[in-house]
């Protein structure tokens, strides 16, 4: 019982307190047994996932919220109906667990709702998940702003990446190909019966048949293999890093794209990779590390350069730019509750400003490659376009032939190639003569 009520409470910390899952979650696992974490893990997620869906279900079924002191028990009921419907958890031991865990809440007096409240969403199934399913905000699980700004998005095929946003993510891995090749280590993964298929297109990327613990994954402790979704894999393929090249990974952290580069060239002059967040910056150190080679690390904001370079200009940028991530939902399922409709234009004017500073430190040309984990127009496409039509020596180099001048720049949307959303625009500057 006291999983639930910890999933309680921590999802009431996501929702009505802000705080994000990466950050909540771990915390509330290290105050119950090892072998329960995978269990809360997916409680919290799950509930979190569906929360919309839930939302609507518990309506149908309470006369009132509860509110104020009680509100966790609020969560603790969506918990409870996330895994009577979604979960293969037998009804008996979810209703057995989900009142129990009721008195961990200061909840004693509401066995008998939570109780009755479960039991008749077992016997209602059917009808419930059917009527939630004639909105697609419960259908979907959306709140109704970003259901929206996705369709205005992705307009022939929205309904896909809503599904897809919902979905369990899969593993993928990084080969570090300066160490072998991508045969060579599956090969080795085989050998101790993990399974994977190699990416069609990135030729570091292996998707595996079974998620698995990265202890299991040979060499893994000594940079033989990195966990990084296939979509982000294809950011050091398209900078394309040359011998004695100056390159910059603005806002860095967590260092899976800076690691992958220096793998694709160690030769390189010098990398620096910048990040405002000092703490995701130490993070960006530890992965470094593991795989035995080197940056300058610098904490900085990439939309003032001026503050922390004062170098020369910079053969290629990666520019992985603060967004919405509503690409990686599917990973991150508190995105659809943390985010705010006025938060879109907020990133929007903030990767403006960074794009215009980071050109001012590419040399004449030099390769700058936008990229987000977003799917929403107004930070990838459109932003890209406003970018080309007032910079006059940025020239588009169109990825694909989806990329046009219409539509500049590579939309990958979930569960395209089972890759995450992500988006990139690559662009040279002009040389004066």
């Amino acid at each position: 019982m006291k999983i639930r009520a910890t999933a309680a409470k921590v999802i009431f910390q996501v929702v009505e307190q802000g705080q994000s899952l990466s950050s909540a979650l771990p915390v509330a696992q290290q105050l119950i047994a090892a072998k329960d974490r995978a269990l809360l893990q997916e409680i919290c997620y799950g509930t979190l996932r569906w929360l919309n869906r839930l939302e609507f279900i518990a309506d149908q079924l309470l006369d009132r919220q509860l509110k104020g002191k009680h509100r966790s028990l609020h969560y603790l009921i969506l918990a409870g109906l996330y895994q009577l419907f979604y979960t293969r958890i037998p009804p008996h031991a979810v209703l057995a667990e989900t009142v129990n865990a009721s008195g961990l809440l200061n909840g004693d007096s509401f066995r008998k709702l939570i109780n009755g409240v479960l039991r008749n969403a077992q016997r209602q199934q059917e009808e419930l998940l059917q009527a939630a399913d004639k909105n697609e905000p419960t259908r979907f699980s959306y709140p109704r702003w970003l259901l929206k700004k996705i369709k205005q998005s992705c307009q022939y095929g929205y309904v896909s990446v809503l599904q897809a946003g919902n979905e369990y993510p899969p593993m993928w891995l990084r080969v570090n190909l300066s160490k072998q090749s991508r045969d060579e280590y599956q090969r080795q993964l085989a050998a101790v019966e993990i399974q994977s298929t190699p990416h069609a297109s990135c030729e570091s990327a292996l998707l595996l048949e079974k998620a698995c613990d990265v202890s299991k994954l040979p060499g893994f402790a000594d940079g033989a293999c990195s966990v990084q979704d296939a979509a982000a894999q294809h950011a050091a393929w398209l900078l394309d890093p040359q011998p004695n090249e100056l390159i910059l990974d603005a806002c860095a952290a967590p260092g899976g794209k800076t690691a992958h580069i220096l793998e694709r060239q160690p030769a390189l002059k010098q990398l620096v990779a910048v990040d405002s967040d000092a703490n995701r910056l130490s993070r960006v150190a530890e992965n470094l590390q593991r795989i035995q080679l080197e940056a300058t690390l610098i904490n900085g904001d990439a939309s003032h350069p001026e503050q922390w370079w004062q170098g020369p200009q910079f053969d290629r940028i990666l520019l992985d730019a603060p967004c919405s991530a509503t690409g990686v939902i599917r990973r991150h399922p508190d995105i659809k509750w943390l985010r705010r409709p006025e938060d879109i234009a907020e990133l929007a004017h903030l990767q403006h400003d960074i794009l215009d500073a980071m050109w001012q430190q590419l040399k004449p040309g030099g390769t700058l490659l936008y990229a987000t984990c977003s799917i929403l127009s107004d930070e990838n496409s459109s932003q890209i376009k406003s970018f080309l039509e007032r910079t006059a020596d940025a020239i588009h180099v169109p990825l694909n032939e989806k990329d046009t001048a219409l539509q500049p720049g590579w939309q990958i949307h979930p569960g395209e190639q089972h890759m995450d959303g992500f988006f990139y625009a690559k662009l040279t500057k002009q040389v004066t003569v």
